[in-house]
């Protein structure tokens, strides 16, 4: 199957978006299929992948950075996104997380009659409103319009499936995200790393993700306040600077990856998540595979991760003395945080890229199906 990944984002571009799709076309390759990924030029990307970048060919398409959050690019106007799906000749589009160059691929796979496959992965109404103050409703139009013309809509969590189906996406169903459970282990955690983090204390508390205002890592404050606990907060974004300087008890780390992130993680005492307004939260899934208990807020994708008492606490967004309250009680109780930690590592564990790249491959396959039958 030749298949065109037509993605807002990509390595080395550092979100879950750009996650995604790597691992998506590094399953299709490893089962045999033909992607091309059409993405937007990253500000430190080639024009060219490096071979560890991608399992196949990348067509960068003009971008310019977001006013504002420069690490995110929008792509610009033009006629390589035509050129490629031409040359490529795919028997099926997939958009992930459509909204700009997203919403041109569907145009795109429209008008060759080439069935389409849309992955709903950021909630761009939300971001709208918290970015601009406004805005939401006109996002939530493009969202169902692009959405609407795809033949099927896959999204990442319950709560995001039941998100689009009010605001009238048809043909949604659920695929959610794998996690290299090989990699984010409980056998990497370092004594010689936390002892390293802790200065002293005696509770290591982390936070892995993007710097940015939607994330509310500010809420860090009063469980950083805490007796005998480090908070550190692992990641970067555009509210770096200032959350430096309203969180001075928190030792940021800045961003980091592959087996370093992986032992950090694994070196945790409780990993801890902010934001609200997670599709999916794929850090909270990392975090579980490293056999540490998870806080985060009761909304969006963790709603599905966490299983409130039994792997995690769940607490109400946007109250940083609920999250403190919960990394106390969890902080207080080692058996505790060792049963939950057990816990969420065999709740993901089999939860790998391979398994969810053949659900995916699932819905390719029943999309090319209904086409053919429309047809015949």
């Amino acid at each position: 199957m030749r298949v065109a990944l037509v993605t807002e984002s990509f390595p080395p571009d550092v979100n879950g978006v750009a996650h995604c799709a790597l691992q998506t076309a590094r399953h299709l390759v490893r089962r045999g299929h033909e992607p091309l990924v059409v993405a937007p030029l990253a500000n430190s990307a080639p024009t060219a992948p490096h071979a560890h970048e991608s399992p196949c060919p990348v067509v960068r398409v003009p971008s310019m950075p977001l006013p504002g959050y420069p690490q995110v690019r929008i792509a610009l106007p033009g006629r390589r996104l035509s050129a490629a799906l031409d040359g490529h000749r795919p028997d099926l589009v997939h958009l992930a997380s459509p909204f700009v160059l997203g919403a041109r691929g569907m145009a795109a796979a429209a008008r060759r009659g080439v069935p389409a496959v849309a992955v709903y992965q950021t909630d761009m109404a939300r971001y709208a409103h918290t970015y601009l103050g406004r805005g939401g409703a006109a996002a939530w139009r493009r969202i169902r319009a692009v959405h609407a013309a795809a033949d099927l809509t896959l999204a990442p969590s319950s709560a995001a499936l039941l998100d689009l189906t009010e605001h009238g996406v048809p043909r949604v169903r659920l695929w959610p995200r794998g996690v290299d459970s090989g990699r984010f282990h409980p056998g990497r955690r370092d004594a010689v790393l936390r002892s390293s983090l802790l200065a002293g204390r005696e509770l290591l508390v982390g936070y892995v993700g993007r710097l940015a205002p939607e994330k509310d890592v500010r809420l860090l404050a009063e469980t950083s306040a805490l007796p005998g606990v480090r908070t550190v907060v692992i990641g970067e974004g555009p509210s770096a600077a200032a959350l430096r300087a309203q969180l001075p008890a928190v030792r940021f780390l800045g961003r980091r990856t592959g087996d370093e992130l992986a032992r950090l993680y694994a070196s945790l005492d409780v990993f801890v998540h902010t934001g609200p307004f997670e599709t999916f939260c794929q850090t909270v899934q990392e975090a579980m595979a490293s056999g540490v208990p998870v806080v985060a807020p009761a909304a969006g994708g963790p709603l599905d991760l966490v299983d409130h008492g039994r792997t995690g606490l769940l607490v109400p967004p946007g109250d940083g003395g609920a999250l403190r309250d919960a990394v106390r009680t969890l902080g207080g109780n080692a058996e505790l945080r060792v049963r939950y930690g057990a816990a969420g590592r065999r709740a993901v564990a089999a939860r790998t890229w391979e398994a969810v790249g053949d659900q995916l491959l699932a819905h390719y396959e029943d999309v090319l199906a209904d086409r053919t039958a429309v047809a015949a």
